[in-house]
C-alpha cells in the first residue's frame, strides 16, 4: 500500500482547519503547493520535533478534474446536504482542506502561514478554525470526544482505502462540519439529562446501559452496525474552538473513513432519523454551519502528482445558496463550490446562529 498522509496521528493539543476554494486560473499554483507540503512540514517541524507537527491536505470533488487528468477516487463526490424534520446539515463551498496538528499552536500557525504564502491568490479561504485541547480530550459541552475511535490495525482498516480502489490506495475520505453550541440552553440541563442526550456518563465517560440509553442519544445514532453484525467505524479528530468576546463556542467535527458512506450513514441517522425515527437530540443544542467532503490522497500521490488535465475545466457560476430547498427528511442536492463572495461563509454571526 502507498504511504498514507498522517491521518492517524495521535490527538494533539492544537489544530488549524483551513478550507479554501480554488480561484479560476489558480490550478497550477495549487498543484505546486500540494507538492511542497511535505517539505514545509519537515522544515517547520524540525524546530521542535517532539511536538509532533503534521499536515494533511484533502481535495474536493469539484476541483479534482481541474487539477488532475485521469480518473478521480471512486467514492469522491460533493457533500450531500440534509434537510431533516427539525434540523439541517448544509453543504458549503470547499475545494481544499488543510488539517494541521501539533502540541503547540505556534507550529500549526507557522505551517498554515507558509502554505498560505505558497497558495497566494490562487485560492480564497472560506473558513479557518483554530482548535485547542480542552482538559482531558473533552468538548465544550463537557464530554470526552473520540473515545470510541478504533486503534492500531483496526484504525488503519477503517480509514485507509485498499484494494477496492487500487489507484488511490493509502488515501482516505474526510468529512468536516463546524458546529456551534447553545451553551446557555445546554448548561440549563441537569447533568443526568445531559448524559441522556450524549449517551455516556459525563465524569467517567462510560456508555450508558442499553436499557437506559435513549434511542435519540448521540451515541446510539452514531453506532452503525451492518446486517452481519459488523460495526462500521470512522476516526474522529474533533477539536473545540471558541471566542469569548463574541459568545462563539463550538466543535469542529472531522471524521476520516475508508469510504464516505459510513460517515454519511451516521449523519443520515442524526439529521433524518434512526431506526425508531428519532433524530439526534444533540442537534437541539448544536447547529451545523458548514459541511464539506474531501479525498485525502496518499503521501506518494502528492510526491508524484498525475499530469494536469489536457483541457481546462470551466468553473460554473451558481447562486449563493448554502442549502437548497428540499422536502423535510430527505437529502438535497449538493451545493457546487465558488458560490459565495470572497472571504464569506454566508452564515452571518455564529452568535446569532
Amino acid at each position: 500500500m502507498a504511504t498514507p498522509q498522517p491521518v492517524l496521528a495521535p490527538p494533539a493539543k492544537a489544530a488549524v482547519f483551513l478550507v479554501a476554494t480554488v480561484n479560476p486560473g489558480g490550478e497550477e499554483a495549487v498543484r505546486e503547493a500540494l507538492g511542497d507540503l511535505a517539505g514545509l512540514v519537515r522544515s517547520v517541524g524540525f524546530r521542535s520535533p517532539e511536538d509532533g507537527l503534521t499536515g494533511v491536505v484533502g481535495i474536493g470533488a469539484a476541483v479534482w478534474p481541474r487539477l488532475f487528468g485521469g480518473p478521480a477516487p471512486r467514492d469522491l463526490h460533493p457533500f450531500r446536504p440534509l434537510r431533516g424534520p427539525r434540523h439541517t446539515a448544509p453543504g458549503t463551498p470547499g475545494d481544499l482542506l488543510l488539517h494541521v496538528r501539533a502540541a503547540r499552536m505556534d507550529l500549526c500557525f507557522e505551517l498554515t502561514r507558509l502554505v498560505g504564502e505558497r497558495l497566494g491568490g490562487a485560492v480564497t479561504v472560506v473558513d479557518e478554525v483554530h482548535g485547542f485541547r480542552y482538559f482531558d480530550e473533552r468538548d465544550l459541552l463537557g464530554f470526552v470526544d473520540g473515545s470510541e475511535n478504533p486503534q492500531g490495525a483496526a484504525a488503519a482498516d477503517a480509514v485507509l482505502v485498499a484494494d477496492e480502489d487500487p489507484e488511490f490506495a493509502g488515501g482516505s475520505y474526510v468529512v468536516v462540519q463546524k458546529y456551534v453550541h447553545d451553551m446557555a440552553a445546554w448548561q440549563a440541563l441537569p447533568v443526568e439529562e445531559q448524559e441522556r442526550v450524549i449517551g455516556r456518563s459525563k465524569s467517567a465517560n462510560v456508555e450508558l446501559p442499553d436499557d437506559v440509553e435513549p434511542d435519540d442519544s448521540h451515541v446510539a445514532l452514531n453506532t452503525i452496525v451492518d446486517e452481519d453484525g459488523t460495526e462500521r467505524q470512522i476516526v474522529r479528530d474533533n477539536m473545540p474552538f471558541g471566542t469569548v468576546g463574541r459568545g462563539e463556542f463550538g466543535t469542529y467535527f472531522i471524521g476520516y473513513a475508508r469510504t464516505p458512506e459510513v460517515t454519511e450513514r451516521m449523519l443520515d441517522r442524526m439529521f433524518l432519523g434512526g431506526p425508531s425515527g428519532a433524530v439526534d437530540r444533540i442537534l437541539d443544542f448544536s447547529t451545523a454551519l458548514t459541511g464539506c467532503l474531501f479525498f485525502v490522497p496518499s503521501a506518494d500521490f502528492l510526491d508524484d502528482l498525475p499530469d494536469p488535465p489536457t483541457a481546462s475545466v470551466p468553473v460554473e457560476a451558481v447562486p449563493a445558496d448554502a442549502l437548497p430547498a428540499g422536502a423535510p427528511g430527505e437529502r438535497t442536492e449538493a451545493v457546487p463550490p465558488h458560490t459565495l463572495p470572497v472571504g464569506s461563509l454566508g452564515i452571518g454571526s455564529l452568535k446569532g446562529a
